[in-house]
């Protein structure tokens, strides 16, 4: 027996965690998830899994990325993808940095709502829905910016996020607590004012500070952040990485900073 379009709403929107009306807002946009994979070959047939669903629960186009791999990523996404609805593959050929493969995902999409989230599955896919759902609780949704809020990390991950966390506070002048948490929701028109963004993990501090500079409304969820379950981090591999990380952290967010001087500077007197 069918099940009755009220009811069929109803079922849907407990499973993302909303209510009817905010169901039915969101089903007027579209969101596309972009999802960089760089030598993850391994977990590619569970991750496109998790995609299948996530498309399923609320009809996102999702965007896998293959970021210059070196592995058998590209010919299993594209095993995987093909003939998959709400599922897309593109390829760039040689890897740039993190922030060049979302950014050329995000430049393919076709949604309303825009993001991105990792393919570690650290965290699950699905916390996306969650979080585009957001946007249907909200009377101005082209002003919203979601991302996620991790919980279950490792004492000695929390302490490093809540120093870097700090630092771009104080720097900066604006909240920007747990930056390279997943995912990240925002609307189009939201990207299409980026100017210059990074090619590298900097794209996370960002996009979050252009959406504090720019007065949008910030809204977290929590997501839990477990192991990896394929494989290894490409970039936490140990202290000399984190220093690495942290040293192109700091020289990227003193950019932010003379960037948003300049800006100042250039504004005209009232």
């Amino acid at each position: 027996m069918a099940v009755p379009v009220d009811l069929a709403y109803v079922i849907k929107s407990r499973q993302i965690g909303c209510d009817v009306t905010t169901q039915r807002r969101t089903a007027l946009m579209k969101l596309s998830l972009v999802i960089p994979c760089y030598n993850e070959a391994q977990g590619l047939p569970l991750l496109v899994e998790k995609c299948r669903r996530l498309h399923h629960t609320c009809g996102a186009e999702i965007i896998l990325v293959d970021n210059g791999s070196t592995d058998d990523s590209e010919a299993i996404l594209a095993r995987l993808t093909k003939g998959e609805p709400g599922l897309r593959m593109i390829s760039v050929g040689v890897n740039r940095g993190y922030g060049h493969g979302i950014v050329a995902g995000l430049r393919a999409a076709t949604g309303d709502v825009l993001g991105w989230t990792h393919a570690d599955l650290q965290t699950d896919p699905a916390d996306a829905a969650r979080a585009f759902a957001l946007f249907g609780e909200t009377a101005n949704p082209e002003r919203l910016f979601v991302k996620g809020r991790r919980y279950g990390r490792p004492l000695t991950d929390r302490l490093f996020t809540a120093g870097m966390s700090l630092f771009e506070t104080i720097l900066t002048r604006r909240s920007l607590w747990d930056i390279n948490a997943q995912p990240t929701l925002f609307h189009r028109s939201f990207f299409e004012s980026w100017s210059d963004p990074p090619d590298d993990f900097s794209l996370d501090l960002f996009a979050f500070w252009q959406a504090r500079i720019g007065g949008r409304l910030v809204r977290r969820i929590p997501v839990l952040f477990g192991k990896r379950a394929y494989g290894r981090s490409h970039w936490n591999l140990g202290m000399s990485a984190r220093v690495r990380f942290i040293a192109r952290t700091l020289d990227y967010s003193f950019q932010l900073r003379r960037r948003l001087r300049s800006t100042s500077e250039d504004r005209p007197a009232c």
